[in-house]
């Protein structure tokens, strides 16, 4: 049986509570976003409902603790539908009362779950390392990120503390949404695509301070005088820095 939901995760934890309620214990957890929807003639519409989501959340931290229960959130970041179904067996087990299930590595199911966690992980810490803001002439500190996982929610307080005096966006520019910080709190946004396109292109659309085009041209300087010839060592700096952030960075442009 096919699941349609909305692609939210209260969406997703709202499946998890109808097939225990219809008792259809084999499901796939689909999107209007699949290809193809059509040809999934065997589903059924799941309508969010926050009350039976938050009922099958608290259910889950009581049995593994809160923040274990977050590793289902991550892995629904992930926006894969394999970890999906992953996640979906493993909360069945343990509502059915398996809650080690976790540490059965010998299922393809748990080990996938794991694995993902990790790409997850890994691609949120890089996205943490890597973010690089411009400075608008009205102040404003943006960067437009395109990251393989949906990580913005993971990274929202990181950014929000470490720069909590200065306005800041962070714009996913793949999945379209942003977060936007305004020195009080953090808010999700959405541009249209002729703002995303003038955002691609700031020297035509945003005017830079000044300021920051001449931090960014001694930072530029700066990186190349210390960059010694003889000791570069590109497979490990590509291990460290993988190609796909180079457009992160200032000192690569």
């Amino acid at each position: 049986m096919y699941y349609l939901f909305d692609g939210t995760y209260l969406g997703f934890l709202s499946c998890v509570f109808e097939s225990f309620e219809r008792k259809e214990a084999i499901i796939v957890p689909i999107t209007p976003k699949d290809h193809q929807i059509d040809l999934f003639k065997d589903r059924r519409t799941i309508i969010t409902d926050s009350g039976k989501a938050l009922r099958v959340q608290k259910g889950l931290q009581e049995r593994i603790g809160k923040a274990d229960a977050m590793d289902f959130y991550r892995a629904f970041l992930s926006e894969d539908r394999k970890a999906w179904l992953a996640s979906f067996f493993i909360l069945r087990q343990i509502f059915s009362g398996r809650t080690d299930i976790r540490q059965d590595f010998g299922n393809d199911d748990v080990l996938y779950f794991s694995q993902i966690l990790k790409k997850v992980s890994r691609e949120r810490h890089r996205m943490k390392a890597f973010v690089r803001f411009s400075k608008s002439s009205d102040g404003l500190f943006f960067a437009l990120v395109e990251p393989d996982f949906n990580v913005l929610p993971l990274i929202s307080d990181f950014f929000r503390k470490r720069y909590a005096d200065m306005p800041w966006l962070i714009y996913d520019v793949k999945r379209n949404y942003g977060l936007l910080f305004d020195t009080r709190q953090v808010g999700e946004v959405q541009l249209s695509p002729e703002e995303v396109q003038d955002a691609t292109m700031p020297s035509i659309a945003i005017e830079m301070d000044e300021r920051d085009e001449l931090f960014q041209h001694l930072w530029k300087q700066y990186y190349t005088s210390t960059n010694i010839e003889a000791r570069k060592n590109i497979k490990l700096h590509l291990q460290h820095v993988p190609r796909r952030y180079w457009k992160y960075l200032v000192e690569k442009k």
